[in-house]
């Protein structure tokens, strides 16, 4: 992770000089202001990643600093510093914006793993605003995979060509309706953009959503009805799945295609509309052409201009920007603070397959806003499908020997002491870290360090 600037808000000089002289390094930038009103003053110089406020100060105090801090910059995380005992203040402080509180006396590697965290979803927040900005025709396209970026592309240049066909493939949950959307956006500034599920109607009413029909053309038809066809002129008509198109309709379909001119069923009038047709699939058309299940004209006339929607697994850099998307959008909606999303985890999700695409992360972004508001998600926390399967796996072909019960548990603590031996190792000794990689409580950490007599 790139440099953080972190700004330290609190009246006692020695604490300060002892947070600054552990966290200054080559990745964090420490700065120290020793009022509120010097706080305010030097945030609004820095624009620091993360701050930390103490709630008892000389001139205002914690809370009202983190009420102007946050009208500055609703989005900066705040972490609290509380003296001990006065969890209450610390606790009402998240309530109002804090992302999370530390106690004192604490440690110091305890409070750099809360400033990383804090410090990571800031910069994927940074960057997540940043590729707003540059979104203007591809609203919610998000992401920063190559993959991803020539999609972008695509969709910009497609989107503002002359093109009246357009095809979107790949699978399900991928975005294929967003990327029509942004396909459309990209050419008109106002116009319509109806949309049809081919899979969603039976045969004999989809004509009639698409073409309209005239009174009395068959039973219920009580009124003349528009179509959808009709009702997107001089705009966009998108055809989701229609590789489920019947192919009676799709004969129906093609004759639109070739001359934007239709009937309505029941009607002899010829009707005309100047219509964008963009249809998506997540089937194999090709293959549906040789099943005989999609008609060989139909496919050439939609194929013209091709877009494929990258599989997830196909594009895993992307998900930690989706991740922070979905997490303030669902945070928004829920009223609540964001989870917050370590390294660690970001890393595990990139190891799944995700068959459910964007779609099946959403909704696991989601349940986790939902279930754990302004936590830290950990292994635990995510349902068992998504957690790294990898020691397990590699325990599969291990073969116990012939011991008594004594061996084994001399065996498992063998195991757990070179687990934990490890972890401080890959850490520099530093036990917040460790419990954080072990996926395990900082107090659980320290109760095996000393069961275990491992000398630290």
């Amino acid at each position: 992770m790139s440099s953080l600037t972190v700004l330290i808000i609190d009246d006692e000089p020695n604490l300060v000089r002892s947070i600054k002289f552990s966290l200054n390094d080559q990745t964090i930038d420490v700065q120290a202001a020793y009022s509120g009103t010097e706080g305010i003053h030097l945030f609004q110089t820095l624009s620091p990643d993360v701050v930390l406020l103490d709630l008892g100060l000389p001139d205002m105090s914690g809370l009202e600093v983190l009420t102007q801090l946050k009208t500055l910059s609703a989005s900066i995380p705040v972490i609290m510093i509380s003296a001990h005992g006065d969890t209450r203040s610390a606790v009402k402080a998240v309530k109002e914006g804090a992302i999370d509180y530390i106690t004192k006396p604490f440690e110091i590697d305890e409070l750099e793993v809360l400033i990383q965290r804090c410090g990571e979803q800031q910069q994927l927040s940074k960057e997540l605003r940043f590729l707003r900005d540059q979104q203007i025709h591809t609203q919610g396209i998000i992401g920063h995979d190559h993959l991803t970026q020539h999609l972008r592309d695509m969709i910009e240049q497609v989107g503002q060509s002359a093109a009246k066909t357009i095809l979107i493939s790949g699978p399900s949950g991928t975005g294929k309706a967003l990327v029509a959307r942004s396909l459309h956006d990209a050419r008109f500034d106002s116009a319509p953009f109806i949309e049809i599920n081919c899979a969603a109607l039976p045969e004999q009413l989809i004509e009639a959503e698409l073409f309209g029909a005239e009174r009395g053309a068959y039973t219920g038809a009580v009124q003349k009805r528009d179509g959808l066809i009709s009702l997107a002129n001089n705009g966009t008509l998108f055809l989701d799945e229609i590789g489920e198109m019947p192919l009676t309709i799709q004969a129906k379909l093609l004759t639109f295609l070739e001359n934007r001119s239709y009937r309505s069923i029941g009607g002899g009038k010829e009707l005309k509309a100047n219509v964008v047709v963009i249809a998506a699939t997540n089937k194999d058309l090709k293959e549906a052409v040789n099943a005989g299940t999609f008609r060989a004209d139909l496919y050439y006339r939609l194929n013209i201009l091709p877009i494929f929607v990258p599989e997830l697994n196909k594009r895993k850099e992307d998900i930690p920007l989706l991740v922070t998307f979905f997490s303030n959008l669902f945070s928004k909606q829920e009223g609540c603070n964001p989870p917050l999303w370590s390294a660690d985890i970001i890393a595990q999700l990139k190891t799944y397959s995700w068959p459910g695409n964007i779609r099946e992360l959403k909704n696991l972004v989601e349940r986790i806003t939902i279930l754990y508001p302004g936590q830290t998600v950990s292994s635990k926390h995510l349902p068992s499908e998504y957690v790294s399967n990898d020691s397990l796996d590699n325990m599969q072909d291990f073969d116990l020997p012939e011991r008594d019960e004594a061996d084994y548990l001399s065996l498992i603590e063998d195991k757990e002491r070179t687990l934990i031996l490890n972890a401080l190792n890959n850490c520099g000794g530093r036990k917040g870290l460790a419990a954080e990689q072990l996926g395990i409580s900082r107090h659980a950490l320290k109760r095996r360090i000393q069961r275990l007599n491992i000398a630290v």
